[in-house]
């Protein structure tokens, strides 16, 4: 892989970093702005709703303007340092709920750049293996960004994190601009001809396999926590290291579909669904083990999420790898960790049982199933031909 691919996924790391790290620090962020937990819990709901509604928009708009994808991700990057300045100071809800609605919107289109840039960059058969890296910035970000962010915000402050995120994004965008290429392929004909791979019901397919492989991991993941400690009879204190765990998971994971998510598209697809949806189904039914517990929270983190690459790699092969694609997966993937983690909650509150996300989450992995078998029956020779390069 080309150093350059590797710089968009530190780029990939601050963002996500900046969206996640909210999480941890509710209790700072609610004392600074004088609002209780639920309102700062907004905070994350409205960065995603401008993942999921503002970054096709703004991409489209970057695509009608014929904006070159380096150039584009360097703008973006410029006006995602900016909000994530005005969060830094911010002193009210008002102003860091707009703050995060900017960055959540612009952090959509960085996605759509940034892998538009990396496909440009690799051969068509190298596109899963180069996305598999700079979506690890995404998987790094739960895993160190997040706790160092949780750290620091202990330590000197929230207000502290969010200036670094910050001075990493003004970094990443210097280094974009030194070491990142121009695109080598001939311009593309603008949002016209992006809008014409929508016509692809393959690529609408693919779309729905990963939105179901998303909420199937989020309708458990969301509420691991409460499993552990209520079912599997784990300690509060040890759950930040069965996360932790999960996250480890999350990055083997990652490495290892990555090598693998050019050659066997489907294959990974399919077996990373198959033992996803096993793995949750064996969790319901014996959540009270504390050991099979652990287990399964460590085989789903191998699976579910860092199935990522094969789905990139999946929209990359059935339609061109423009930004605005790439975007709307970005969006696609934020619906169903949406949905997954309401039906999750759902099925808690409709008097279930905390078992129940754990049942959903594999019914959603069955339906990911179902929705790739028509695909992954046509074998290689098919996969080829739906390549377009």
């Amino acid at each position: 892989m080309p150093v350059s691919v590797y710089l968009l996924g530190l780029t990939i790391f601050a963002l996500g970093t900046s969206e996640f790290m909210v999480a941890g620090m509710m209790p700072s962020l609610a004392q600074a702005l004088d609002v209780s937990l639920p309102q700062v819990g907004h905070l994350i709901s409205i960065y995603a709703a401008g993942i999921v509604v503002g970054g096709p928009v703004l991409t489209a708009i970057l695509l009608a303007w014929h904006v070159p994808n380096k150039l584009a991700l360097l703008g973006l990057m410029a006006v995602y340092a900016a909000a994530q300045s005005m969060a830094a100071m911010a002193h009210t809800q008002g102003l860091m709920a707009g703050a995060r609605l900017v960055t959540g919107i612009v952090a959509a289109a960085c996605f759509g750049a940034a892998l538009a840039l990396c496909a440009d960059m690799v051969a068509p058969q190298q596109r899963g293996r180069a996305a598999a890296a700079v979506l690890g910035g995404l998987m790094l970000a739960a895993v160190l960004g997040v706790p160092l962010a949780t750290l620091i915000d202990q330590h000197w402050g929230w207000r502290t994190s969010f200036w670094l995120v910050v001075v990493l994004v003004v970094v990443c965008a210097a280094s974009v601009a030194i070491w990142v290429p121009a695109s080598r392929s001939t311009p593309h004909g603008g949002l016209g001809q992006e809008l014409q791979e929508f016509r692809n019901p393959h690529l609408w397919m693919a779309y729905l396999t990963s939105a179901l492989i998303i909420g199937s991991a989020f309708a458990a993941f969301s509420y691991f926590a409460v499993i552990l400690t209520g079912l599997s009879g784990w300690p509060a204190a040890a759950v930040p290291w069965l996360l932790a765990t999960y996250g480890v998971a999350n990055m083997v994971g990652n490495i290892v579909v990555g090598r693998h998510a050019d050659r066997h598209t489907h294959a990974v697809l399919a077996i990373g669904l198959t033992v996803l949806m096993a793995a949750l189904a064996l969790f319901a039914w014996q959540a009270e083990c504390a050991a099979l517990s652990v287990v399964m929270v460590v085989v789903t983190g191998l699976t579910g999420v860092t199935l990522n690459p094969a789905m990139a790699a999946r929209v990359m092969r059935v339609a061109r790898p423009g930004p605005l694609v790439n975007t709307m997966h970005a969006s696609v993937i934020n619906i169903g960790l949406g949905v997954g983690t309401w039906l999750g909650g759902e099925a808690i509150d409709k008097g279930y049982g905390l078992r129940s996300p754990l049942w959903i989450g594999a019914a959603l992995a069955a339906l990911g199933l179902a929705s790739l078998l028509p695909y992954a029956s046509r074998g290689r020779r098919a996969q080829a031909m739906a390549c377009r390069g």
